[in-house]
């Protein structure tokens, strides 16, 4: 996939800690099918996720959580089985979840690199960036990432259906206020983990 991604398409937004809107970001995917033959396209859904924006804007850190059971291509019986314990086994491994680990200029382009946990298993995940935005406390987010489902222990039907999954992750959140201090953060006992819930 050619790296469009300029600099003026990506803004950097006012430091401080963004809440991921589930209902107004998606994940989208297309992989292959029937021997490489017939493209699928289908959908995730975003649970939960936090952005936050640092200062130098290299130190940002950004985490998300899926719905692995949310997987959903326009064949039912495909879903079905993608869902079942021959592929991302849904009942133990209900989520999906993405924690960046460095984000990174590379010429025009920002990398966001972390890993992905699916199935119980994590795998390194490199994002590029493709645009953000921000409108007074609201941020846009676009980004593309190429995943290798065998990476994730998920080998059954190989040759059959596709090795690798071109993502397409758009992320709206809101600014829920400015970065905490290490005393409010060692007070509160929670670093803003969407899989973790606060007590």
């Amino acid at each position: 996939m050619p790296d469009t991604t300029s600099a003026a398409a990506v803004q950097i937004p006012a430091a401080g800690i963004y809440q991921l809107d589930p209902a107004a970001s998606t994940v989208t995917f297309v992989t292959r099918h029937m021997f490489g033959l017939a493209p699928v396209k289908g959908t995730f859904r975003l649970v939960s996720g936090q952005i936050t924006i640092a200062d130098p804007v290299t130190s940002s850190t950004v985490s998300a959580v899926i719905d692995a059971a949310s997987f959903a291509t326009s064949n039912p019986q495909r879903d079905k089985d993608v869902k079942s314990a021959r592929f991302l086994h849904v009942r133990d491994h209900p989520q999906i979840t993405f924690r960046s680990t460095e984000l990174v200029r590379d010429g025009d382009a920002w990398r966001l690199r972390g890993q992905i946990t699916a199935r119980g298993t994590t795998a390194p995940a490199e994002l590029t960036i493709t645009e953000a935005a921000a409108s007074e406390d609201v941020l846009l987010i676009r980004a593309t990432t190429r995943i290798d489902r065998y990476a994730h222990g998920l080998t059954r039907a190989k040759g059959i259906a596709g090795r690798h999954l071109a993502m397409e992750i758009t992320a709206r959140a809101t600014r829920r206020g400015g970065l905490p201090t290490s005393a409010d953060a060692g007070e509160a006992g929670w670093q803003g983990d969407p899989g973790r819930e606060r007590r």
